[in-house]
Parts: structure tokens; C-alpha cells; sequence
């Protein structure tokens, strides 16, 4: 395959991530009232700026739409193949377990899943963390501490990089 292919998948492989995001989001909205598909298109910039492949992009663009739209691990393995369906399904709750529950459980999977899982949460926790204003910041600083001690054991360089962005933004 040469390269002007290679580059033509890639970009085929997150512009249709993107798609599928901002239809999935359709409709929906931030806590301050912002188009809730910025958000994980901030994070898949995140993702591409700590140097992740297209497949890691697409699983940034994607990662809330399980846990928030009808689509499902089956569309996605079906549009983008089951690694970027796998990241995306680390990254999303049960919903339909007590909250107390959900949360362990959920820690559980972060942690023992794939590290491209960890890499796509301390993005989610750096854009909701630097776009958290007044008492949101309060709130979001313990997930985004949390995302943190999750991902302490890994030496992935982009792990190491996103961190680092975290860490840097729990400073200011």
C-alpha cells in the first residue's frame, strides 16, 4: 500500500469517527450549554497532539457515544474495527448499575484494560478540566486526580504526555 493510500485510510478512518460522533451527539449539550460534540472532538485533538495513531483519534471522537447514544460496540467495530470498539467500550459506564457499583466496576475496567483506554480518559479529564470554570473545577479535580492514579504504572510516551498536560493543568 503506498503512502498517499496510507494517509487516505487514516483520514477516511477518523473522519468517519467524527461523523459518527457528531451524529451520535446530536442534539446534546454540555453543562454550559455548548454543543456536547466539541468535547470529544477536543479530545481527539488532544489525543493527535500527544501522538496517537487514527485508530486512538477515532476512539477519542467516540468515547461517550455508548454510554450516551443508541450506537453500540457492534456499529463501531462494524465502521472502525473492534480495537477502536474495545477502547471506546473501556471508556464507557453501565448505567444501569447503582452508582456505587458502577464507579468500582468501572475503575476496574480503566485499569485493567488496554492502556489506549487510560490514554483516551486523561484526555477526557484534561478537556473537562480546562474547560471547567468556577465551582466546576471543584467537582472535575477529583476525576481528573483520579484519571491520574489510574494511569500512574504506565510508560506509554503518550500516557507520559498526557499526564504531563494533566498534571501541568492541576497546577494552574
Amino acid at each position: 500500500m503506498s503512502t498517499n493510500q496510507m494517509a487516505l485510510e487514516n483520514w477516511n478512518l477518523v473522519t468517519t469517527a467524527a461523523a459518527m460522533s457528531a451524529q451520535a451527539h446530536e442534539g446534546q449539550q454540555r453543562h454550559d450549554g455548548s454543543p456536547y460534540v466539541q468535547h470529544p472532538a477536543r479530545v481527539a485533538v488532544l489525543l493527535a497532539r500527544a501522538g496517537a495513531d487514527p485508530r486512538l483519534i477515532a476512539a477519542g471522537f467516540l468515547h461517550d457515544v455508548i454510554e450516551d447514544s443508541t450506537v453500540d460496540w457492534d456499529e463501531i467495530a462494524e465502521a472502525l474495527g473492534g480495537d477502536v470498539a474495545n477502547w471506546v467500550a473501556v471508556m464507557t459506564k453501565d448505567m444501569r448499575l447503582p452508582e456505587e457499583i458502577r464507579e468500582a466496576r468501572y475503575r476496574k475496567q480503566l485499569e485493567a484494560g488496554p492502556w489506549q483506554g487510560r490514554a483516551v480518559k486523561l484526555a477526557d479529564q484534561i478537556d473537562n478540566y480546562t474547560n471547567a470554570s468556577g465551582a466546576a473545577i471543584e467537582k472535575v479535580r477529583p476525576k481528573a486526580q483520579w484519571a491520574l492514579e489510574i494511569s500512574a504504572g504506565d510508560d506509554e510516551p503518550l500516557i507520559l504526555c498526557l499526564r504531563a498536560q494533566l498534571e501541568e493543568a492541576l497546577t494552574l
